[in-house]
């Protein structure tokens, strides 16, 4: 990762957009109490929901596609795959859950656990690598390997190198194998910790370098700018993929993404900074990261509309549609996307939920659907070769807009006000000699019609919320009749318990000023 990193900055910095995908060790945490999505939900509540299961869950795998336009019409794709996994070198390890089903859902998909925790790039946000500094400083830094295995190999690479060096001679070399990344730095720094007269130097293929010296030699090497276990090429190691996220944020290229809003939470939390209680605070810094952020889910409800072309649920669904010749019959053809050589394999086969698969497939939807929205929008015949500019201008109502699942409004807009949702009515259920109803129950009983969220309104009445008109025509049509449940249309004036509260309250005063008024007229006669 550390040699490919001035390569990636290259192509970041050529890119006209870049797209990502990113998958969890969960979603939404189970043993949360009330932490279950909701259409009640306003932004500001869905994001502390959120939040609870983000500091919860860890980054398994990020996907990074960068799309870099070409003379024609034509986008070269380069598709990355990051295994992550949470720095250990620091002063407090770094603790986490699994999802169960997050986990199989992945395995079914041939996700690779072993590289994932083996082999994956450290990371750690700006107060973890604050606290690192403050400890590499000190003299106080630690590796934090407790298991038995990391300690078994550490003594290993000691005993071998203690063994070695009392017949060496000054200048004889050894070669210590098989080290995984963290154990490379973690034994160098050991030796050089216990061992005056060594020094050491990390090699290709998971190999350690060890030289007797002398002690003025190694001075010397200490002094010198090629020493692998400089405090800065230390913290350089330990902040990982940290790097690339501070080229991405530096670059500020437009961000794509498909249903983002958990993936720029994980972003921030991980890569910049814990996550704000504030869930303004939290979308004003996502803006300053990523002043242009443009979410596929968002722009394909639109495509959907706007261009009559069939329903696609996912990704995946979005791609295959947009990539049959008859959707866009008319106008020149759509750009060409070309994966680098790579990456081809892509193009040969289908990779669900592979990170790198899913950012390649946001990119090229984010491409198709804005060259089909730039054919419809102008009666004028569009150029062959459209500026990704002109993209952009054609998608500029979408723009920093991030999809919102199942809440009080439809998208989150992280350059302005949340616009409200516009969902059909509420309906409100009375309850009539069936004491003691829960919302639960009040959802399994309309489970069997449609779906809907419950909220307790008053002790014999709830709400429910759908985002289908057709369940809530059949539940008004169904349960005319009903013996116990009464639905109607929720009517706030109506059914609002502050707003009744207030017009009995108003009742009475208006009942006592009306008493005192003829109390007081009946004394004067």
């Amino acid at each position: 990762f550390a040699q490919r990193l001035p390569r990636l900055r290259r192509r970041i910095l050529r890119a006209a957009f870049v797209a990502l995908d990113t998958e969890f060790t969960g979603l939404l945490s189970t043993s949360l109490q009330n932490n279950k999505p909701s259409l009640f939900d306003s932004p500001a509540e869905r994001y502390a929901k959120a939040r609870q299961s983000v500091q919860r869950f860890t980054l398994v795998q990020l996907g990074l596609a960068i799309f870099t336009k070409e003379n024609s019409n034509k986008y070269v794709v380069h598709s990355y795959n990051f295994f992550l996994f949470p720095s250990t070198l620091g002063v407090r390890d770094v603790e986490f859950t699994l999802s169960a089903s997050s986990i199989q859902f992945l395995s079914h998909y041939g996700f690779d656990y072993n590289k994932f925790l083996k082999d994956g790039i450290p990371y750690m946000n700006e107060v973890q690598e604050k606290i690192l500094k403050q400890h590499l400083l000190a003299g106080t830094w630690k590796v934090c390997s407790t298991s038995n295995a990391d300690r078994d190999v550490l003594k290993k690479a000691i005993d071998e190198v203690t063994s070695w060096i009392a017949a060496a001679k000054e200048e004889d070399t050894m070669i210590l194998q098989d080290l995984k990344g963290c154990h490379i730095l973690e034994v160098q720094l050991v030796l050089r910790q216990a061992l005056e007269n060594v020094w050491t130097e990390p090699l290709e293929d998971k190999k350690v370098m060890v030289k007797k010296v002398s002690p003025e030699h190694r001075q010397l090497l200490e002094n010198s700018s090629y020493d692998h276990c400089q405090k800065k090429l230390i913290l350089l190691s330990a902040r990982g993929f940290t790097n690339l996220f501070q080229i991405l944020v530096k670059a500020k290229k437009p961000l794509v993404g498909h249903n983002m809003f958990m993936d720029l939470m994980h972003l921030h939390d991980k890569f910049y900074r814990p996550l704000p209680e504030s869930y303004e605070e939290f979308k004003r810094n996502i803006h300053n990261l990523f002043p242009v952020i443009i979410d596929t889910k968002t722009v394909t409800k639109y495509v959907q509309k706007k261009c009559l072309f069939p329903r696609a649920s996912g990704l995946l669904e979005a791609y295959a549609v947009l990539c049959s010749s008859n959707v866009n019959p008319k106008g020149p053809p759509c750009p060409v996307i070309a994966l680098a050589s790579g990456c081809s394999r892509y193009a040969e086969e289908k990779f669900p939920h592979e990170a790198g698969y899913d950012a390649f497939l946001c990119g090229s939807v984010l491409l198709m659907s804005a060259h089909l929205l730039l054919c419809r929008s102008t009666d004028d015949a569009v150029e062959t070769d459209p500026s990704f500019s002109q993209y952009l201008a054609v998608l500029a109502e979408h723009v920093n807009k991030v999809n919102f699942i199942r809440g009080g409004v439809s998208s989150i807009n992280f350059s302005g006000e949340d616009a409200p949702s516009r969902h059909p009515p509420a309906l409100v259920v009375h309850v009539r000699g069936w004491p003691g109803l829960t919302e639960t129950q009040i959802y399994e009983e309309f489970k069997a019609h449609c779906r809907f969220d419950v909220r307790r309104l008053s002790k014999n009445q709830f709400i429910l919320l759908s985002n289908n008109y057709k369940h809530v025509r059949l539940v008004l049509r169904d349960y005319r009749h009903h013996p116990h449940l009464q639905v109607s249309v929720y009517r706030h004036w109506r059914h609002s318990p502050s707003v009744n509260c207030l017009l009995q309250i108003s009742g009475i005063v208006a009942l006592w000023s009306l008493l005192a008024f003829a109390l007081g007229g009946a004394r004067s006669c």
